[in-house]
């Protein structure tokens, strides 16, 4: 069983899929203070062993080479092709069979590796890691995956109780941060590992440094900090605010953007939970009424039925401002843009027309409608900028803008590496991945 160290290793996930990506970003993370480095599984499974290889001939004097492996059956094989890749530590999956973890134990003893357990996706995370504990393993990966994060699932309470319960040295991934990785350490993690919060970053080496002094800084000895808790929504809210429709809709993988309908000013910023309205052509009875339902930092998303008569203009939109309204949607047509644009309210319509109709009174606000083409419900999430208009299911309004987050952190990253002077095509190797 591996003894703890007092310096606690930080190691970084190259998730990339491209090997040239990963060793200039893994040259950056050493430079910053990374003590090993893992080849992820997605890079494993581009590149196979040959990935392995070369990350320990390019950087020979780093002790830990992690070979994410993800092993469920046939333990020493995989374990041996790994360490005669020249890993030093190698992952295998807790959810596999007893039998696959023993041969794999056995087959590390007998190259001089490292096993790293991960119990991520196991039904009874902490009762798998003692009996992990039992089975000899060097490591314990209390691991929420990427997909799990998404929806809000929390890294350091599950490692407070894992921690609790085993002896065996304790890794830990998901999610971390700065301030993260500090509390890892202080709950009893030997290992940090980061993936996205680094490699997708466009200054790796700082980031790592960042995160290299928060570990070494730690909380050990002090009271821990509790972070400041934002509500769901308000998390939600944020997170929308740091990204663009355009990475929302990657990370939707292109659903959710309404057609036609755009932004009436430049440098425009809309989000807001919807207040629906379903009205009927020249009828703008209900669009104007809803300003009395809809709450401070909601938006009002309309269906019209007509691009030739505004159910909406200036004083409708002067309503809403006075009151904290966060926007107004249509699928329809707005009039008075140029008061609307002096306000700078947010508003995105298909059409502008200078006539109105009348107030009838038809219609219904909070109804299920179709905006755009695309469905909307109230309470659904509604983000808008220079490109146009998005809406998120409510649902999973948390899991996408965390996605989102991350479609932007690889951007910022791929930006970076245009800047050195690669083209876009050579940064994400296009030519390898076209279909033959």
């Amino acid at each position: 069983m591996t003894e703890k160290n007092e310096r606690k290793i930080l190691q970084v996930a190259l998730d990339v899929l491209e090997l040239e990506r990963a060793v200039e970003i893994g040259k950056e993370c050493v430079e910053g203070g990374a003590d090993w480095l893992e080849a992820g599984t997605p890079l494993i499974k581009s590149e196979g062993m040959h990935a392995i290889r070369t990350l320990r001939e390019v950087f020979p004097d780093v002790v830990g080479i992690v070979a994410d492996m993800k092993i469920m059956d046939t333990g020493a094989i995989e374990v041996e092709m790994a360490a005669k890749s020249g890993a030093s530590v190698v992952s295998i999956l807790a959810a596999a069979d007893n039998a696959t973890i023993e041969d794999a134990i056995r087959s590390a003893r007998k190259y001089g590796v490292a096993i790293m357990a991960d119990i991520m996706n196991v039904d009874d995370p902490v009762e798998r890691a003692k009996e992990l504990d039992e089975l000899g393993v060097d490591y314990v990966c209390v691991h929420v995956g990427i997909d799990q994060q998404m929806k809000g699932m929390d890294t350091l309470s599950l490692l407070e109780k894992v921690s609790a319960a085993v002896t065996t040295p304790l890794a830990v991934a998901g999610g971390i941060d700065a301030e993260i990785a500090a509390e890892a350490v202080d709950l009893g993690a030997e290992v940090v590992i980061v993936g996205g919060n680094i490699i997708r970053t466009a200054k790796v080496k700082e980031s790592t440094r960042k995160i290299r002094e928060s570990m070494d800084s730690g909380l050990r000895g002090k009271v821990a900090r509790k972070r400041l808790k934002k509500t769901l929504d308000e998390e939600i809210f944020a997170l929308f605010m740091q990204v663009s429709t355009p990475n929302i809709s990657d990370a939707m993988h292109r659903k959710g953007v309404m057609r036609g309908i755009k932004p009436l000013f430049e440098n425009i910023k809309l989000v807001g939970k919807a207040v629906t309205v379903q009205t009927f052509e020249g009828d703008w009875a209900k669009p104007v009424e809803a300003t009395d339902v809809a709450k401070a930092g909601e938006v009002i998303v309309v269906y019209a039925g007509s691009k030739d008569v505004a159910p909406w203009g200036e004083l409708a939109s002067w309503s809403c401002k006075q009151k904290g309204i966060a926007g107004f949607v249509i699928d329809g047509a707005v009039r008075d843009v140029d008061e609307i644009r002096r306000i700078r309210f947010p508003v995105f319509a298909k059409c502008i027309v200078p006539n109105a109709g009348e107030p009838k009174g038809f219609g219904e606000i909070n109804t299920e409608i179709t905006c755009g083409g695309e469905e909307v419900k109230p309470g659904d999430w509604i983000i808008g900028d220079d490109n146009g208009v998005v809406v998120v299911p409510k649902e999973r309004a948390y899991e996408i803008a965390r996605r989102a987050k991350e479609v932007w952190k690889n951007e910022e990253r791929v930006r970076e590496e245009i800047k050195r002077g690669k083209t876009l095509s050579q940064v994400l190797d296009l030519y390898m991945w076209e279909k033959k």
